[in-house]
């Protein structure tokens, strides 16, 4: 197999592993507000989103895409894909609970359409050009610019 091929095999890997502990913190918290606090569905599903995607943008930056892009443009641009994501998936999933649909199995299909849709937005779009860019940052450090992209 081609070493690029194995990296971006183990990248998405790696990604699947940090999102599926976004996806414990966010079904943790999605339950203790629908089941102990007895929120509606829309307003315990937003939290809990917001809850997962700042765990999920913190460790995957650092560990699955390695790469010193400029922290604050990175996550304005994480914040345009859930300005769109939240809405929809909110939208949807509120429907489909309202007409009988189990808060679970909305909750976990939801997950799996953003799990699929971040990690390629976080690739092709917030990373691309940047990832790895943070191994031997030192000696690249003086080539990257102000958006962590290399000058090279």
């Amino acid at each position: 197999m081609e070493k690029n091929k194995k990296i971006e095999i183990l990248r998405a890997f790696k990604y699947l592993l940090i999102a599926t502990s976004a996806g414990v913190i966010q079904i943790a918290s999605f339950t203790l507000l629908n089941e102990i606090l007895k929120m509606k569905y829309w307003p315990a599903y937003l939290i809990a989103l917001i809850l997962s995607v700042v765990w999920n943008f913190t460790i995957n930056r650092k560990y699955t895409f390695r790469t010193v892009a400029n922290i604050t443009y990175a996550m304005l641009e994480v914040l345009g894909y859930y300005l769109i994501f939240t809405p929809l998936s909110t939208w949807w999933g509120d429907a489909l609970v309202n007409v009988g649909w189990n808060e679970y199995l909305v909750l976990a299909l939801t997950m799996v359409i953003n799990l699929v849709t971040e990690y390629a937005f976080y690739y092709f779009v917030v990373y691309k050009n940047k990832i790895d860019n943070a191994i031997n940052k030192n000696i690249k450090n003086e080539n990257i610019d102000k958006k962590g992209i290399d000058k090279k």
